[in-house]
């Protein structure tokens, strides 16, 4: 049954693991959210704690982005030493309160 709507899922169907939606089971990406579907997604979910601890002593340096697969920011964090610690702390900040998403737009998953 869909969390949001109760309805029962079609033939064959599946649910998006980050909002609940019913989605195709050959989709790639969910039509509501846009975030990418995967036939497992807790195993490919970074961990909450692991990433904290990463941001907490090595945030400055942008570990914590390329440990959640965000290569990208995590550059550009190196370079900047973590945004001269601002965005460290929102980054952190972020984490703490579980709104933070790794690079495929999943939520980290708290183990």
């Amino acid at each position: 049954m869909c969390v949001e709507c109760g309805t029962p899922p079609k033939l064959g169907g599946a649910f998006c693991h980050h909002c609940k939606a019913p989605t195709p089971k050959e989709a790639v990406v969910c039509v509501k959210c846009g975030v990418g579907l995967t036939n497992n997604p807790p195993a490919e979910s970074k961990d909450w704690l692991t990433a904290l601890l990463l941001c907490f002593f090595l945030g400055y340096l942008g570990v914590h982005r390329f440990y959640s697969g965000s290569t990208g920011i995590g550059v550009a964090q190196l370079l900047t030493l973590g945004g001269c610690g601002v965005w460290t702390l929102i980054d952190f900040i972020l984490i703490l309160a579980g709104s933070y998403k790794d690079g495929q737009g999943n939520k980290l998953i708290r183990r």
